[in-house]
């Protein structure tokens, strides 16, 4: 008998970031979620994490009194800093967050403003329960 070579399984071939992609997609479709407003909350917690991200850096900051964000660019401490108006991602990602959510009323989302990990978290009502989001929060979906 000869020996026949098998092909390989399509998740030896998936880089990382595509499997990561996959489990993300295949939980929030156990949650019930339709596929378009998985991609879109996907993107929301990319966009809220390179956010949280940049605020981190020091890179944007808002105003105090009036609540508009500011973009730096320059050299460091050493060079001249360039303050522009930055466009507001933050608030649009939350909006629209909110109106995704619309459509899932057993769903509650928890924004997680370190950027170290994911920035959104989704939980069931009965994960949340009364308890404080912030203690609880990894019990929920992480959206990456």
């Amino acid at each position: 008998m000869r020996a026949v070579a098998l092909p390989r399984q399509i998740g030896c071939t998936m880089s990382t970031t595509q499997k990561e992609r996959y489990e993300v997609m295949t939980r929030l479709d156990r949650l019930g979620i339709a596929y378009d407003d998985a991609c879109q909350l996907r993107r929301i917690s990319l966009t809220l994490r390179r956010w949280f991200e940049r605020e981190c850096n020091g890179e944007i900051q808002r105003d105090e009194t009036s609540n508009i964000p500011y973009a730096f660019y320059g050299q460091g401490t050493k060079g001249p800093f360039l303050t522009v108006k930055a466009a507001d991602k933050e608030t649009g990602a939350r909006l629209r967050l909110a109106d995704i959510l619309t459509r899932y009323p057993d769903l509650v989302p928890y924004i997680q403003t370190d950027p170290r990990g994911c920035a959104v978290y989704l939980l069931t009502k009965e994960q949340a329960g009364s308890d404080d989001l912030s203690r609880i929060y990894n019990r929920g979906t992480a959206i990456y």
